[in-house]
């Protein structure tokens, strides 16, 4: 499973505080430490309490201030187009664009920035209606992801498809859906296009948020996630992701196997 580290997000208090006073200091922090727990990825979201205005030019700073200390992929966070194309401009090595709406004069706007950057693009079963909420919805979805994918010359591979994880304290029959929509991507096509989940959100108001999160992450990966938007300096969590990938014969064992699946 790829990890994308959650942590670089202006929702986080920290980094609020960081972008407001332009302290590169804690997201390099972040940067570092994640990558050494594992993150394959660095989510990096500006926030939304950062003005519309300034998230170009904080999005290009965060990616700059990241870049000093560390060579990680990055994910660049936003659904807003400017802002992409901001740290587009400066970033290097692998990317990700992370956030792209399944409606089609969306998609017709992002996958032809993916195909210009040699991107991998996340795009969520998410119109500008909301989140799509049953599996057959969300397959047609796909389908259609994968068929405007083929249609800008897109590899399957490079899209990552975001179901959409609702709180279960709110929709309890949810995971059950996600987990069904995984096993039919992988038939989708060959090869299929590539899964991921923002993991956080099946957790959002529950007293339990660590356990939670962790039994559903084994739960997807048992079901052909591949990748995950995490906080990967959850030692429990990580753990639990390599150990599954170990016992679904993913991974080699090794008496320092934990270690191994961070490398």
């Amino acid at each position: 499973m790829i990890a994308v580290g959650e942590r670089i997000n202006g929702m986080f208090k920290d980094v609020k505080r960081a972008i407001k006073k332009r302290d590169k200091a804690v997201l390099q922090d972040l940067a570092q430490r994640q990558t050494t727990e594992g993150a394959k990825y660095l989510d990096v979201n500006t926030g939304v309490s950062v003005p519309a205005e300034e998230q170009p030019e904080v999005m290009k700073w965060m990616v700059q201030s990241i870049r000093e200390v560390c060579d990680t992929p990055l994910a660049l966070d936003s659904q807003k187009i400017p802002v992409l194309k901001a740290g587009l401009e400066v970033v290097t090595g692998d990317v990700m664009i992370n956030s792209c709406r399944c409606d089609d004069n969306v998609l017709d706007e992002f996958m032809p920035l993916a195909v210009e950057h040699n991107a991998s693009l996340v795009v969520l079963t998410m119109t500008e209606a909301g989140p799509l909420n049953d599996v057959d919805s969300r397959i047609e979805a796909c389908a259609n992801i994968c068929a405007k994918a083929m249609e800008h010359g897109l590899d399957l591979p490079n899209i990552f498809i975001d179901p959409v994880i609702y709180p279960v304290n709110v929709a309890q029959q949810q995971p059950g859906y996600i987990m069904e929509v995984l096993r039919q991507l992988q038939d989708m096509a060959d090869p299929p296009p590539r899964s991921i989940v923002g993991l956080s959100n099946i957790s959002q108001g529950t007293q339990e948020r660590h356990l939670i999160n962790r039994i559903m992450l084994v739960m997807l990966i048992a079901a052909g996630l591949d990748a995950a938007i995490i906080d990967v300096l959850d030692t429990d969590i990580m753990d639990a992701a390599i150990t599954a990938e170990l016992l679904l014969n993913q991974q080699i064992y090794s008496d320092s196997f934990l270690k191994a699946g961070r490398m």
